[in-house]
């Protein structure tokens, strides 16, 4: 059977397998194309599936953000090669645009299924590791930061008393600016009362211990030892919690602060809302 050239062609550009495999599953299957096409799929699944247990570790960070809404995609791979390709890096942005239409909240069906789509044709592990939305009111703003090549991504949400204060370009370029501080820092929490309690007990024990086992601790009266814990405490929950950090463009101000001059800059009482931090692996 003659198989055509141009026939070889179309089946190597819609499945991405190789000239001689695509001639091979062409002769294999008389020249149709279509069982051609799925001779290849069912191939390049079992080559996935061979893989399936090993990890998948690099990847991507993907955001979307329209209609009051913004979705965080993290798309896994096993190489960072395979991370840099551009049909993997369409995949994402598919996959975050379609969550974004359809209202969907998490990985399912529909969306593992064009990962696997895209898996049997690159024939290398890879997963949909997490989905997130973060939905905004009528006086809150989104905003977004990639980083680098995609391996941390951050949204964030402010909220004004007067939302048309929302719209000054000092507010979005302000919310931006957080993001980036929020990609370099990574806060362990928005506030203080954000703080899980059990995190934070184990952490004053640590102090505890460590201060039973300095010198200098040795023979001070209780409530002074009890000071220095509460000191220690205080500037551990200062360097962890958002609101508290020294901001990245201006570290002698507290990112509190900073938000505290903007809504005065702007007329409006302007407040973090929440914020979300993606980062590949994690």
């Amino acid at each position: 059977m003659e198989i055509k050239a141009s026939d070889v062609k179309a089946l190597r550009e819609k499945t991405g397998a190789g000239m001689m495999e695509c001639k091979n599953a062409l002769v294999a299957c008389e020249g149709d194309f279509a069982k051609a096409e799925k001779y290849l799929k069912e191939k390049g699944l079992a080559a996935v599936e061979k893989r399936s247990d090993r990890a998948t570790n690099e990847g991507k960070v993907f955001i979307k953000i329209a209609n009051n809404k913004a979705v965080l995609v993290e798309l896994a791979s096993e190489t960072d090669f395979v991370a840099r390709n551009p049909d993997f890096v369409a995949l994402g942005n598919k996959i975050a645009e379609v969550a974004l239409e359809k209202g969907y909240t998490e990985p399912n069906d529909e969306l593992n299924s064009m990962v696997t789509d895209l898996a049997t044709k690159i024939r290398e592990n890879m997963g949909l590791k997490r989905l997130k939305v973060v939905p905004a009111a009528n006086n809150e703003y989104l905003t977004s930061y990639i980083h680098g090549d995609g391996l941390i991504g951050v949204v964030v949400k402010l909220a004004a008393d007067k939302s048309e204060a929302l719209q000054d370009e000092r507010v979005k370029a302000f919310a931006f600016d957080l993001a980036l501080h929020i990609a370099a820092f990574n806060p362990y929490a928005l506030d203080r009362s954000k703080v899980d309690p059990t995190h934070l007990a184990e952490q004053e024990e640590i102090f505890r211990k460590q201060m039973e086992q300095d010198e200098k601790m040795k023979g001070k009266p209780a409530n002074v030892v009890d000071n220095i814990l509460k000191g220690k405490v205080n500037k551990y929950l200062a360097e962890i919690c958002l609101v508290d950090q020294g901001f990245v463009k201006d570290e002698k101000l507290s990112v509190a602060k900073v938000v505290e001059d903007l809504g005065k800059q702007v007329g409006a009482k302007i407040s973090i809302a929440d914020y979300v931090y993606f980062r590949v692996g994690q």
